[in-house]
């Protein structure tokens, strides 16, 4: 999982990096990625035993795939606690927000 995990959220990560404020604000995709960052965040905390937390809006959305990427490291940790459902889960958000981002 560990691998797999870590190129989706990778592909993603790169693959909006470079995006300007204008293409953040068509269509949704600011929304699109704090819902996958949300989702990410709250099976992290779940599989820490911890109580979700709203992930803040940062003042750019500029900072959105930093935003995942961090988000993702922090999942990556705890990647060997996932339970299949978690898992299940984490690929249905990616999808998700592939299918709005791309």
């Amino acid at each position: 999982m560990e691998p797999t995990l870590e190129r989706a959220i990778g592909r993603v990560v790169e693959g909006t990096r470079h995006w300007s404020p204008a293409r953040w604000s068509y269509g949704g995709h600011a929304e699109a990625m704090h819902a996958l960052i949300q989702a990410l965040a709250d099976v992290c905390a779940e599989a820490e035993g911890e109580p979700r937390r709203e992930v803040p809006r940062l003042p750019s959305e500029l900072h959105l795939p930093e935003q995942l990427q961090v988000v993702g490291l922090d999942l990556l940790d705890v990647a060997d606690r996932l339970t299949a459902a978690q898992r299940a889960e984490i690929d249905e958000a990616i999808g998700r927000a592939r299918s709005a981002l791309f």
